[in-house]
Parts: structure tokens; sequence; C-alpha cells
């Protein structure tokens, strides 16, 4: 009997615990936006600025204009070589990126690249190499659930 599971169902603590980190990190340093719309405005005006994406997938199965959008994201990261990932809760995504108290609409998230006299963050170098191998499972979004705060 075959073994049917994805790359995704194995995905380590580390994954995790490298997402939040990255997210922290880079909202600490002003290297991430929020939205939509926000995000789609910088892979079109800087792609080259774009390293990192995160699609969050809560409320995506009935709301076709954003399955449009996530579409359209999708092609333009495989595209530019950007590497992207789902989280599977918007919530706590929203907590972890918005100001505190304040909704924001999380559904997309970019960080951008740090400044070149800049260290490279390890977290972010983590999940992009966490990409790169679910790319050789030819998972090509993979799905990261967020740590519990």
């Amino acid at each position: 009997v075959a073994c049917l599971e994805t790359h995704s169902q194995f995905i380590p603590l580390r994954s995790r615990k490298s997402l939040a980190e990255a997210l922290l990190s880079a909202k600490a340093e002003g290297r991430l936006t929020v939205g939509v719309y926000e995000c789609a405005k910088i892979m079109n005006e800087d792609p080259d600025s774009v390293s990192f994406c995160l699609l969050a997938t809560d409320d995506f199965e009935c709301d076709i204009a954003l399955q449009i959008h996530f579409t359209l994201i999708q092609a333009f990261c495989f595209d530019n070589d950007i590497s992207i990932v789902r989280v599977n809760d918007l919530k706590r995504l929203n907590a972890l990126v918005g100001a505190k108290g304040q909704l924001e609409d999380a559904h997309c998230v970019l960080i951008t690249n740090p400044a070149e006299d800049s260290w490279e963050d390890p977290a972010l170098e983590k999940l992009h190499m966490f990409c790169e191998e679910s790319r050789s499972y030819n998972e090509w979004v993979p799905e990261i659930t967020l740590l519990e705060r």
C-alpha cells in the first residue's frame, strides 16, 4: 500500500517557529506589507524587493474575488521566484502582523528583503529552504499551521 500523505502533513515545528520569527522580525524592521491590494501594489512596483509571501486561507472557499486574487498572486510569485506559503488561521496571522487591537486585511502578507547592509534573516532563510523542499515534493504552495501564542 502506497503512502499518499503530503509533505505538508509532516511540517516540522521549526518551520512553524521560523515563520513566526520571520514575521516578527520583519514587522520590527518595517519590512511587512499587509493586505491583498497593498501587496499587489508592491509586487507590481518593485517585485525584486519581495522575499516571501503568505496567503491566509480561512474564509477562502466562499470568496470568489479573493480566490482570483490568490491565483494571480501565486502565479506572480512563481514567475518571480518568490517563496510562498499558505497559513490556515487568519485571526492568528492578524495577531502577529497587525497593530495591537486593530484588525488588518491579512489575507496576503509580504516580507520584503532586508537592507543590503544588514544581516540576512536566518528564520527567513529556513522558510526559503522549507519552500524549496516542498517544491521537490510537487507541493508548490505548502500550508503552515501557525503556532499558538
